[in-house]
């Protein structure tokens, strides 16, 4: 794979300085194009810096653009480990599906990944709760206006070291139900992971935050009453020990980190269920003392507990205000197998030495 050198290196953050996320990106990227005639070609690594682009181009009009995130960390060996790869390129791939764009070739992206993480290496960072932010994305390259599916198109993958995804840590977030805004619907784009679905959540997390929230639950779209997803996390409850999470119907991000969660529940002997759950449910489950607990699962946040749900402008404390049991015990799972101090039964992390 051909890689093209930078000049000069960016000045990575202190050691010490908070990461924050998002906030930091490596010197190097991954790229490759599709044309129609020509297919998938030209990968290579080169340096991250900005692109031109024709202000015709398709993305800028017609939001036909897809992404993914995955995180790589430090190794006690001193290798890099990758937490499930596989199960994000299977993901982006169905998201190429809905959105009509041509489904890659996942060994050269498997490739591009692990030449850009030995090249880029030393962005890593060293803390605890630390990452290596891993962002494909996929978008519409034709400079063409027409509603219709582009002909080119450009992968590109590109770094970023990150701390915790909420500026406080693994203190519960408070999140406010929404009945207003939609933002996704069945037979629509909910299960891909495309551009347009954030752009949509953005009004409705904007009033949130106004408001003192730190996130959005949303609502189905159809009766605003089953519980489908946080904008940044899939949702479970603890609810008579049992642990619920909305099923997958078609308007709800299949998360891996939900997947990988569910697993380890039933291992353990958990009780859990995928289903419909109405926010009513939810509620009443609060009122009488037997929602005990709540958490928000996913690539950025990881494993997040829920200490506070207002609806209808009323307030509902999830276990005291504090992390339960079971979202401790998946916090300190899930994070031990992706450091590498938890024995990885699972071959859920790729190495790379």
């Amino acid at each position: 794979m051909q890689i093209i050198k930078r000049e000069q290196c960016k000045q990575k953050p202190n050691a010490d300085a908070p990461l924050g996320f998002g906030h930091y990106f490596t010197d190097y990227m991954f790229t490759m194009k599709y044309t129609a005639n020509e297919g998938w070609h030209d990968a290579k690594i080169q340096p991250n810096e900005p692109l031109r682009f024709d202000m015709a181009t398709s993305i800028f009009h017609y939001a036909q653009g897809i992404f993914e995130g995955m995180k790589a960390f430090r190794q006690p060996d001193g290798s890099v480990g990758v937490f499930r790869p596989d199960e994000n390129w299977a993901r982006m791939n169905n998201s190429a599906r809905r959105m009509c764009i041509p489904e890659f070739p996942v060994s050269v992206v498997e490739e591009g990944l692990e030449e850009l993480l030995k090249l880029e290496r030393d962005w890593i960072p060293h803390g605890a709760g630390t990452a290596l932010y891993i962002r494909p994305t996929i978008v519409a390259t034709r400079v063409m206006l027409g509603v219709h599916a582009s002909t080119e198109y450009l992968f590109f993958i590109i770094l970023s070291p990150v701390g915790s995804y909420y500026a406080h840590g693994l203190e519960p977030t408070k999140l406010l139900v929404e009945d207003y805004y939609t933002r996704a619907t069945l037979g629509g784009t909910g299960e891909a992971k495309c551009l347009g679905n954030y752009a949509a959540s953005m009004k409705a997390a904007e009033e949130a935050e106004a408001k003192g929230f730190d996130q959005v639950l949303w609502l189905d779209a159809q009766e605003k009453r089953y519980v489908e997803e946080v904008g940044s996390m899939n949702i479970f409850f603890v609810i008579d020990g049992e642990v619920v999470t909305p099923a997958l119907v078609g308007s709800i991000l299949p998360g891996i980190t939900r997947k990988s969660c569910l697993h380890l529940l039933r291992e353990r002997g958990y009780k859990t269920s995928e289903r419909r759950i109405s926010i009513e449910e939810v509620i009443k489950a609060a009122c009488d003392g037997r929602l005990t607990e709540a958490f928000g699962t996913g690539t950025a946040a990881v494993i997040s507990p829920v200490g506070l749900i207002r609806y209808k402008g009323v307030d509902y404390e999830i276990g005291g205000g504090k992390m339960g049991t079971v979202t401790k015990l998946l916090y300190d799972t899930v994070t031990g197998i992706q450091n590498g101090v938890i024995a990885d039964e699972y071959g859920w992390m790729k190495r790379i030495s």
